[in-house]
């Protein structure tokens, strides 16, 4: 009796994580909403900047945050046309609406600015995770751009709890009012 034929089977370590009809990450949207955020979070700083000016702890603690803010946004404001994508037309209003959100906030007081903070960075850690998710392995470098941002933005959350984010009048209702902007502005940048 004959052996059977064998066929060599390519070496299939090099072939994509998906296949053809598979969801696969939407990078295009992703970078997009990830610059919308980075430059949200340098206005919201530049109006809380603009009300508490350059004096106090407070200022200087926003300061470093809005340096660290400034650098992302420089990251993804080159990612973007190397990646091919648009920015969201949505910028001018987020200009204006992050501006009036960091100012509202610091003339309410400097515990309402870090309120606003631990507001907005606890919901894009929330979405940098989910982003994680969906990349996988799709996009190492993106992903590791994600962490390392991710890490900052932890940093920011942590720190605006620890100079009395809670202690702000009506904090749990300021900060969910924040976080539903945040998200309604995630969806919207991702598609607009």
């Amino acid at each position: 009796m004959a052996e059977p034929e064998t066929t060599a089977h390519p070496d299939l370590t090099d072939a994509p994580a998906w296949r053809p009809g598979d969801d696969r990450p939407d990078v295009a949207s992703m970078l997009r909403v990830d610059q919308a955020g980075e430059y949200g979070a340098t206005r919201i700083y530049a109006g809380q900047l603009a009300v508490l000016g350059d004096r106090g702890q407070c200022a200087r603690t926003i300061a470093r945050m809005a340096a660290q803010e400034e650098r992302h946004l420089r990251h993804f404001d080159e990612l973007l046309p190397a990646r091919g994508v648009r920015p969201t037309l949505l910028q001018p209003i987020w200009s204006h609406a992050g501006h009036a959100l960091g100012a509202i906030t610091a003339l309410i007081s400097p515990n309402a600015a870090m309120a606003c903070t631990a507001a907005v960075e606890t919901e894009i850690d929330r979405h940098y995770s989910e982003q994680l998710r969906t990349l996988g392995a799709e996009d190492p470098a993106l992903a590791e751009t994600i962490r390392e941002f991710q890490a900052d933005e932890l940093e920011h959350r942590d720190t605006a709890l620890a100079s009395g984010a809670e202690d702000a009048l009506g904090y749990p209702i300021l900060s969910a009012f924040i976080r539903a902007g945040c998200r309604a502005a995630i969806a919207l940048s991702k598609r607009i």
